[in-house]
């Protein structure tokens, strides 16, 4: 099986019975299959060239491949990502962040989110899509913004409860953590954590206790959004803008996470300067790991999926300068094993670095 490696994607931490060989990168110019063969790693294929792939998952059941595009719609792959057809009829929105999926009463329904917020889902393996109107029936709804223009917030990522598809969980960026335990019926929202929410991750072992990276660092809660502590933030070594969040199935306490310095304004003078850590007490302490790549990084690490077989553990991230990182031991060392590759990024952050890098 192929992994998929790109920033709006819900499948990034996986359990498998053999590590993968094969991954698919989602990048600023469609989508590119990456391949190991001993220890070197290739670019294999490409498609979908020309358009900003945001989003990339895999369906195991149907075996079809989606691909979410930044101001294009959604796209399904049957023949692991070779030839991609749009499947996005009912979306009213083609702006897309972030693909997520789950099992509802024994069937597959997709989650997609886009730009201006909002949730779509579909139950046909994306033939068609219906909005979720509920999902912006919250308090906060109208105070949902971006710094940037044209100033709209985006549903930033999709995640579940571990087992639990009637628990959903939304990031807005920016705007506020959004929950729902009722399948998407009706929804809460938190902005009682710094409300630029990147991505929420849940201890598959406490559906109570959840992990939201944001633009003020990493955020932890232990009754399911009500109360949070902060472990790191602005100024933190870590980095104060943490994005990608992944865990290991066999030891949910074991992270590992990246960061910028700052936020994407800054990058454009500093960039982003970005940094690799992982703990190994669920997220209360850090360690900052730099062993096989650069101590802050310019790029910013904008896509990681982490793999587990057996005892072993791998895990492939990918940057806004075009680079994949790979990490055969949990994180504990990296290497470069592809470069070249157009930038993988959410949205236009990819350009705030381009004159300094150029």
């Amino acid at each position: 099986m192929a992994l998929p490696l790109s920033h709006g994607g819900g499948d990034t931490i996986v359990a498998s019975d053999k590590l993968s060989d094969r991954a698919h990168v989602g990048t600023l110019d469609g989508v590119v299959t990456i391949e190991r063969s001993g220890s070197d790693w290739s670019v294999v294929g490409r498609a979908l060239e020309g358009l900003h792939v945001h989003a990339l998952i895999h369906e195991p059941e149907s075996d079809l491949w989606f691909a979410g595009v930044r101001k294009g719609g959604i796209y399904a792959s049957a023949d692991d990502g070779k030839t991609w057809e749009r499947r996005d009829a009912g979306m009213t929105r083609d702006n897309v962040y972030s693909i997520s999926q789950a099992v509802v009463d024994g069937h597959v329904r997709l989650f997609a989110g886009t730009e201006p917020s909002a949730l779509f889902i579909s139950d046909d393996l994306g033939l068609t899509w219906s909005e979720v109107p509920s999902f912006i029936d919250v308090p906060s709804h109208e105070t949902w913004t971006f710094p940037g223009p044209p100033h709209e917030s985006h549903l930033k990522h999709i995640g579940f409860a571990n087992g639990d598809p009637s628990k959903i969980y939304g990031s807005v960026e920016q705007g506020a953590l959004v929950k729902s335990l009722d399948g998407g019926k009706t929804w809460q929202d938190y902005t009682n954590l710094y409300v630029d929410c990147h991505r929420c991750i849940v201890d598959p072992r406490d559906s109570e206790h959840i992990y939201v990276t944001g633009g003020q660092g990493l955020w932890i809660s232990h009754n399911g959004g009500e109360e949070w502590e902060n472990p790191f933030n602005r100024g933190s070594e870590e980095g104060g803008y943490p994005d990608q969040l992944v865990y290991r199935p066999s030891n949910p306490d074991y992270m590992v996470i990246s960061a910028g310095r700052k936020s994407p304004p800054a990058w454009k003078t500093e960039t982003a300067q970005s940094r690799i850590s992982r703990s190994t007490d669920a997220g209360k302490t850090w360690e900052i790991i730099s062993n096989g790549i650069a101590d802050r990084m310019p790029h910013s690490v904008e896509a990681m999926t982490l793999e587990e077989a057996g005892g072993e553990c791998q895990i492939i991230a990918a940057t806004t300068g075009g680079d994949v990182l790979y990490s055969s031991d949990a994180g504990a060392s990296w290497s470069t094993i592809v470069s070249g590759l157009h930038p993988v990024s959410k949205g236009s952050h990819w350009e705030n670095m381009a004159n300094l890098l150029s």
